[in-house]
């Protein structure tokens, strides 16, 4: 994942700590870079007997895991006495088996957790353990020092900590990814708008056979990626919950949400997603795809995909390297709309509420990242294996780069990520750019308490499956038609009552803000 910029704003009284950034920087790089001060923090506690610590990350298992996670145990059994054994939910089906771990109370002690997989849900029922300022300080003693006190504030939940929040901030904007090689061999226009991307993705389909113009990302997506680029962005709206259609103008000091499904812009969007779909824009069989995007195109048989900036520009490097026969190219067709940031609940590493060693899971997390040997193991495998080394903060793809990638290890986010050196100069061209462009909004830190709506989120959350999901893939034959049923059964669901607590919510919250 690509760094942009550390969210920054007022704490309001609500982080656990009380330190200043800057202290925090410094900490950071005195806590963060010794491995001996490392081990040394953790030799004050009792380490005596030895642990197993069960880990559930998300995406799929690397190839080289064994060997890998290897090198890792044998560092945490030299300074936890520890060891550290994993499962991994694949992208295909993640959504599903995720909250099932908390429902059939499953032995493990650490989860990956991120506000886009449930985190504020799962917290309010229960299934992580709350992190206290003592249990911070006495066992990850140098997350709590490095830690800015605005990231803390971010990752409670009524007040409460659940999460070892990234500290890393980073863009979680989308763009596409395209074959540059295909728009120039039917001279198409630069592919700035969305009407742009519509012109290749038609051209592609008409006459460039065995290629899917564009293929989506897998997973139980109510807002899929290329809404948040063409309804998100392109409007400067953000979304309160990307399992919700309830969303708010970046703009409006007052906070004020609306029901995405009865805007004139959602009903531009299905018409325009309608279209694509009659010009075969992407497989009849999209909706029920376990393809891999990335794979995907690298293989080149899609034209398109959509995703961040960092894994765009971490794929385009790795094909470039790879010498892919295809010429690749980047599209912002939002490029005049205003940018955020990613507020540090995007990633990060929640403990089991059943956990039977919560203090040693604490330490792993502590050592993982801000200890320098286990991050990089942990972020990027085996030296001159995965990745080489360029200095302490960048590196260079290695041989066996592939077979050490595309799971949650983002969960330890933090100021020892290194860059790739051979990061494409257009992808660096857009941080640079975008870095400008960062727009904090008066709702960046805002949490919502779901927990008098829960029925009515659920049965919003399978209507937007059952009749949502079809009309963004133009599935549905008769787009009013379909757009009247979706806003009649969202609204049977109980989504005004959901409108109505988060308004309630977000005017105490700005009314707090203000004092």
């Amino acid at each position: 994942m690509l760094s942009l910029l550390s969210a920054c704003g007022n704490n309001n009284g609500s982080a656990v700590g009380s330190k200043s950034e800057p202290e925090a920087s410094a900490a950071t790089t005195q806590a963060a870079g010794d491995s001996k001060q490392a081990a040394g923090d953790s030799g004050t506690m009792d380490t005596s007997q030895p642990v197993t610590l069960k880990m559930i990350f998300v995406g799929p298992k690397p190839v080289d895991y064994d060997t890998v996670f290897g090198e890792i145990n044998k560092k945490l059994k030299e300074k936890i006495n520890a060891t550290l054994e994993s499962e991994f939910l694949d992208w295909s089906d993640w959504a599903q088996k995720y909250p099932l771990k908390f429902a059939a109370n499953e032995d493990f002690d650490l989860i990956y957790a991120a506000n886009w997989a449930g985190y504020n849900d799962q917290a309010i029922k229960g299934g992580f353990l709350e992190l206290t300022e003592d249990m911070l300080q006495k066992y990850a003693p140098m997350t709590w020092k490095a830690m800015p006190e605005v990231s803390w504030g971010q990752a409670k939940v009524n007040g409460k900590l659940y999460m070892v929040p990234q500290n890393r901030g980073e863009t979680v904007e989308k763009l596409i990814l395209y074959r540059e090689d295909l728009r120039t061999k039917y001279s198409l226009p630069e592919i700035n708008s969305p009407e742009a991307y519509a012109a290749y993705l038609k051209t592609i389909a008409e006459k460039e056979k065995g290629v899917i113009p564009f293929t989506p990302e897998t997973g139980d997506w109510k807002f899929h990626n290329l809404d948040r680029v063409l309804l998100k962005q392109q409007n400067e709206w953000n979304m309160l919950d990307f399992d919700l259609p309830i969303g708010f103008k970046l703009t409006d000091p007052s906070g004020k949400v609306f029901n995405v499904y009865e805007t004139p812009e959602f009903k531009e969007l299905v018409y325009y997603y309608k279209d694509l779909a009659d010009h075969n824009a992407w497989s009849k069989s999209a909706l029920n795809s376990k393809l891999d995007h990335q794979q995907e195109f690298r293989g080149g048989k899609t034209a398109s995909i959509s995703h961040n900036l960092g894994t765009l520009g971490a794929l385009i490097t790795d094909m470039r390297e790879k010498n892919s026969p295809y010429e690749l190219a980047l599209a912002d067709v939002t490029p005049d709309k205003k940018k955020s940031v990613a507020v540090s609940t995007q990633n990060g590493i929640a403990i089991h509420s059943t956990s039977k060693n919560p203090e040693r899971a604490l330490m792993m997390v502590d050592l993982l990242q801000n200890d320098k040997e286990l991050h990089d193991l942990i972020m990027n495998g085996i030296p001159a294996v995965h990745y080489n080394p360029v200095g302490d903060d960048k590196y260079t793809n290695a041989e066996k780069n592939a077979n050490y990638t595309g799971f949650s290890n983002w969960g330890f986010n933090s100021p020892l990520n290194r860059d790739n050196d051979s990061f494409p100069e257009e992808a660096n061209a857009l941080t640079d750019k975008w870095e400008g462009e960062v727009y904090h909004y008066p709702l960046e830190t805002f949490v919502f308490d779901n927990s008098k709506v829960k029925t009515e989120v659920a049965n919003v959350g399978n209507v937007m499956l059952q009749y949502g999901i079809p009309l963004e893939y133009g599935s549905v034959k008769d787009v009013d038609k379909g757009l009247a049923t979706l806003q009649k059964q969202v609204k049977a669901a109980g989504i005004d009552k959901i409108i109505a607590e988060v308004q309630r919510q977000i005017d105490e919250f700005l009314a707090k803000s203000a004092q």
